[in-house]
């Protein structure tokens, strides 16, 4: 699929804080995004090493799901070496590289990318998600495993499967923690782009119908450990969008 990237990657903090403030205004988090998506695209990153420095070397993969019968319909990999600084909140830099590449990598265009990692639910509300959302022009969604910015009333989250509460930051809803079985602990979801929070909520759940992480989230971390394969123990992964 075609990606354009129309600047440079940015190479230090300050540029990459100009850039997300320049971006942020293109995000569209009302949505409503596609009701009935035949195409899912899971997109993941790991790191060899312990994914906190400038050198290290990471793997990302693109994984198209059917969401009819949950099969994988293509993958792609990108490896490559980071050059931006482990920052929390700028995580998107040390990782956009490759992902473009793996997604440039797909003969298919999905109908909805899915990523590990944050969209809205980020300190400056311009995360991985909707970074992605904004340079490819697809719905783009953020589904991580852990939070990072916001919070929710733990009590407003029953234990059933489908049980969800609004993780809220300065008064904004950012996101909701969402269970996707029923006694195991949450996903967060967040917006990216051209999507608005039921649906974004409604497809992760969808997605994951046997265990906690949703089957895009969870075939493509499986691939991109693989990919970095060689590099032996070490793969990690990193929160901080």
């Amino acid at each position: 699929m075609r990606v354009d990237v129309p600047y440079a990657w940015p190479a230090d903090e300050g540029e990459a804080l100009a850039l997300q403030d320049r971006m942020r205004g293109l995000a569209d988090h009302r949505g409503p995004g596609p009701a009935h998506p035949r195409l899912v695209a899971g997109l993941d990153v790991a790191y060899a090493g312990d994914g906190r420095g400038t050198g290290d070397r990471v793997a990302a993969a693109a994984v198209v799901i059917d969401t009819a019968t949950l099969a994988v319909v293509e993958s792609a990999t990108a490896t490559g070496t980071t050059t931006f600084p482990y920052v929390p909140g700028l995580f998107a830099f040390r990782e956009l590289p490759v992902l473009v590449e793996a997604l440039r990598a797909l003969r298919t265009t999905p109908d909805l990318l899915l990523c590990d990692g944050h969209g809205l639910a980020h300190p400056r509300r311009f995360g991985l998600a909707c970074h992605l959302g904004v340079l490819t022009g697809l719905p783009t969604a953020g589904v991580a495993k852990t939070p990072f910015t916001g919070h929710y009333d733990p009590a407003a989250l029953a234990p059933e499967r489908g049980s969800h509460a609004d993780l809220t930051a300065a008064g904004e809803t950012v996101g909701r923690a969402l269970r996707t079985r029923t006694g195991v602990k949450p996903v967060y979801v967040s917006t990216g782009h051209l999507i608005d929070l039921a649906t974004a909520t409604a497809h992760v759940l969808t997605l994951a119908p046997a265990y906690r992480l949703p089957e895009t989230t969870r075939q493509a971390d499986r691939l991109c450990r693989a990919a970095l394969g060689a590099v032996g123990p070490g793969v990690r992964d990193t929160v901080g969008g």
